[in-house]
């Protein structure tokens, strides 16, 4: 037996054991390898990498130390008695090498990787192994079996709702937090929405970055239902909610890689969706040259993919088609952006109107979910409530039912791009965009990004302002001034062409 000790290192979802080379209790020698072990003596085994060290101030012969997150799952004391073994490799890798080979997988295969991936028995190597076999091809079925393993064996119920509503947008198109709004106007309505959103994972800022600026969103289980259930809607962080565990560990994996394969996307978002109880979801399918989506062509493939799975599990899915050629709002970043949301949902003057209108049609699909209420209302019916301040007022109900968050501020180092030439915008590349503000330190520091004062059709003098840089960091500054100098991501169109 060994001494448990924890070792304060965090490995991004991968469970490490450390030993000493002159350990009492296994013969390192026979260690040619890398390893994965089984480590016993709490309710069940967890799995980790053995690592072996001659620093005894780490670990000493008679100790096994953990990291940070093998040490949670485990859920002992400092110095209590363990032992480890030897770990096979997992039967479910055989379903991996067959699904590089070009086969499809049954359901049973697809519970064994992702119930696998949950008990951390895959390595961060085998899981993108697998992200990248299934990534060249999947079938639709195979997509279903994905999203049914996902989904995990913790669902929320809602026992007293017939309709429980969500949206989701793909992504890709900066600013864009429609969600926000949707969710003060939908709760405003009466429609259960428990909307459950991620930190940013390649953009400047995700929905619960941007809605960490106005209140807490890493809500356990019984906050994100108590809040639901008082202000009929509620705006929470995922990750740390109990539900579609395997998923935060890929996402972590997809993340690192720069996947973004639109078959297992829409099993993530699906598992997720349902996982939370999620009846009815209105998903966003932005399109545009330089948006995650290309093509009405590839949005069309998602849209039927999606509808098939919904259908085989009982979710009622609305799959529009928008246009992602330009960012929605005038903030990108987290502070940027809450201060757009709290514009529309004040019904201020200088709102910017292209987040407003999306907002507006998003919100009023979700409402006709509603059998009461007649198809091609649901735009009035959700303008009405926001220009009546229901929806702020709902909004400020589910502010405080979470937690009002202390007001961050805006980076204090700044720089406006200014128009070489005077004409029009014709085009802004997303991604350009995007990449300057992830290098503002975005997604970093909540006060960083930009704020946009031109958009695609506006004139533009020479020397006006088509945006403003806000950085929180010296280098990170640097970085984004250095990427504008090289493309600032705006087209213009010379006046004398007009």
């Amino acid at each position: 037996m060994l001494s448990l000790k924890h070792l304060a290192i965090n490995s991004f979802n991968e469970n490490l054991a450390y030993i000493h080379r002159k350990c009492t209790a296994y013969n390192v020698d026979e260690i040619k390898m890398l390893t994965k072990v089984e480590i016993h003596g709490g309710v069940k085994p967890i799995y980790a990498f053995l690592q072996i060290t001659d620093d005894s101030s780490l670990v000493k012969p008679n100790e096994l130390a953990l990291n940070n997150e093998a040490f949670e799952q485990i859920d002992l004391p400092q110095g209590a008695n363990v032992s480890l073994a030897i770990s096979p490799p997992p039967a479910s890798l055989s379903s991996v090498r067959r699904k590089i080979a070009g086969n499809i997988l049954n359901g049973g295969e697809y519970n064994a990787i992702i119930n696998d991936i949950a008990s951390r028995r895959y390595s961060n190597m085998d899981i993108a192994s697998f992200l990248v076999s299934s990534g060249s091809f999947m079938t639709a079925p195979e997509v279903l079996s994905l999203t049914e393993a996902l989904i995990g064996n913790y669902t929320f119920s809602w026992d007293k709702e017939n309709i429980v509503v969500d949206h989701h947008c793909l992504g890709g198109v900066p600013g864009n937090k429609t969600d926000i709004i949707i969710t003060a106007i939908v709760a405003a309505y009466g429609l259960p929405i428990p909307k459950t959103s991620s930190r940013s994972l390649t953009s400047c800022a995700g929905v619960a970055d941007t809605f960490s600026v106005l209140a807490n969103v890493d809500l356990d289980e019984s906050k994100f239902r108590s809040v639901l259930n008082e202000c009929r809607g509620v705006i929470a962080n995922y990750d740390t909610l109990p539900i579609a565990e395997a998923n935060k560990i890929i996402s972590s994996v997809e993340r690192y890689l720069g996947l973004t394969d639109h078959q297992q996307l829409v099993s993530s978002i699906l598992a997720i969706k349902l996982a939370a109880g999620v009846t009815h979801l209105v998903l966003d399918i932005p399109v545009g040259p330089n948006s995650r989506v290309k093509s009405t062509t590839e949005a069309m493939r998602i849209r039927k993919l999606a509808e098939y799975v919904g259908d085989m599990l009982s979710m009622e899915i609305d799959a529009v088609i928008t246009d992602g050629s330009e960012p929605i709002g005038n903030g990108v970043g987290a502070v940027l952006e809450a201060r757009d949301v709290m514009k529309v949902l004040r019904n201020k003057e200088d709102a910017p109107q292209d987040l407003l209108e999306k907002s507006l049609f998003l919100a009023g699909r979700i409402l006709e979910f509603d059998p009461k209420l007649r198809g091609g209302q649901g735009y009035h019916v959700a303008k009405e409530l926001l220009v009546s301040g229901r929806a702020l007022e709902t909004m400020n109900k589910i502010i405080y039912a979470q937690g009002k968050s202390s007001q961050p501020q805006l980076g204090s180092l700044t720089r406006d791009i200014i128009s070489p030439i005077s004409g029009i915008v014709e085009s802004i590349n997303n991604q350009r965009i995007n990449k300057i503000g992830v290098l503002a330190g975005a997604t970093q520091y909540h006060g960083a990004g930009l704020d946009l004062f031109k958009k695609v059709g506006d004139y533009v003098e020479q020397g006006e302002t088509l945006y403003r840089i806000y950085s929180a960091n010296s280098e990170d500054f640097a970085f984004a001034n250095s990427a504008v100098d090289g493309n600032m991501g705006y087209e213009i169109t010379n006046k004398s062409s007009y």
